[in-house]
């Protein structure tokens, strides 16, 4: 579970691998707890609050890039 300030640091490219890995994990977590498989129902919270996270500071960045960067 990363802090926001880690995830903050993180680049834009790195940012979006940990966005995709996070999304796999939650895929995998919620097979398990349909096959009864799921030791820790917590995780599945926690993973969804760090997609959140992740997706909060792309959006963030998006607002501060100038509209012309963002169209181009």
């Amino acid at each position: 579970m990363a802090g926001i300030q880690e995830l903050r640091d993180l680049g834009d490219e790195e940012l979006f691998e940990r966005l995709e890995s996070d999304k796999e994990e939650l895929f995998n977590l919620r097979f398990k707890l349909a096959t009864g498989q799921l030791d820790n129902p917590m995780r599945i919270k926690d993973v969804r609050h760090e997609i959140a996270r992740i997706l909060t500071i792309v959006r963030e960045r998006e607002m501060e890039r100038p509209a012309a960067d963002v169209e181009a």
